[in-house]
């Protein structure tokens, strides 16, 4: 195969486009979503970035070509140019780029939806207190799932109200939040199957939690308490918005997971690597990896 020309001005451009932490998250949940892509709205939502200053950011990773969009109806769909990014990675030496990559694909294929005779999955994600790690995880897998997967949340000791800078955050972001509320994790003792447990917190997983129903795979994706972090209501609603981020990669990679293709023990080394993403407490990190 022969090599594509060095062109050092692209490489600054590049270089440019991707030294800037919005645009860096962009880049990063569109390589998530390979190859399907995501509408404007949606990475907007998912990095929590305002739509007007995301336009900018789009369009400088676009023109650096790193990014490629397409009509679908009124909308547009943008998903990270893969052969770009590995020769980018590949002239600095760093060669990075997943086996396999070989040449640009000039389309970007349509998000597939739900369909019937899919299977569908019950995921119930847990916490101790029920009122912002576990609530913002529910609403993400929930949207972030389209139809594929129905997300439950509750806690060990609920406190009974949701937070309600967490209620703010994902309001802001374009969550439906009236059925959010929080909960303890014995209304889902006697509830039908459940496919996956996921706790997000230590405490959580650490403490005797009853039989679940269909003996579902339980993962720990722990991330820090944002409610327990700084001192002042600026500090806690930055760490809302560190750990709404945390767990949107987390629930982008698991969504996107061809699981009907999956057998039990590789879905289950693929979760806990998930787990293990940026944010992870030190007992998320000191789980064995299968």
């Amino acid at each position: 195969m022969v090599s594509t020309p060095f062109h050092p001005d692209l490489l600054v451009e590049q270089l440019q486009a991707v030294a800037q932490p919005s645009r860096l998250a962009v880049l990063r949940l569109l390589a998530r979503h390979e190859p399907f892509g995501l509408g404007a709205g949606d990475i907007a939502r998912l990095i929590a970035v305002p739509h007007n200053t995301l336009s900018t950011h789009l369009a400088q990773l676009e023109s650096a070509g790193l990014v490629r969009s397409r009509k679908d109806g009124r909308r547009m769909v943008y998903a990270m140019d893969r052969a770009a990014v590995t020769e980018m990675l590949e002239v600095l030496g760093r060669n990075l780029a997943p086996a396999g990559a070989q040449g640009p694909s000039m389309a970007i294929p349509a998000l597939k939806e739900w369909q019937e005779g899919v299977p569908r999955y019950s995921v119930l994600v847990l916490c101790t207190h029920n009122s912002a790690r576990s609530i913002m995880a529910e609403a993400l897998i929930n949207l972030e799932g389209r139809g594929r997967f129905r997300a439950f949340s509750a806690g060990s000791r609920p406190r009974g109200v949701v937070d309600p800078e967490a209620l703010r955050l994902l309001t802001s972001l374009g969550y439906d939040t009236a059925g959010l509320h929080s909960k303890s994790w014995h209304a889902f003792a006697e509830a039908p199957r459940m496919d996956f447990v996921i706790t997000v917190c230590d405490a959580a997983a650490g403490e005797k939690c009853p039989r679940w129903q269909g003996h579902p795979l339980v993962v720990h994706w722990g991330i820090a308490d944002p409610l327990e972090a700084g001192v002042s209501d600026a500090e806690r609603r930055e760490a809302l918005r560190n750990a709404y981020r945390q767990l949107s990669s987390r629930v982008a990679a698991f969504v996107n997971l061809p699981i009907e293709r999956m057998g039990l023990d590789r879905l289950r080394t693929e979760l806990q690597v998930i787990g293990r993403l940026e944010g992870a407490t030190a007992k998320a990190m000191a789980q064995e990896v299968a």
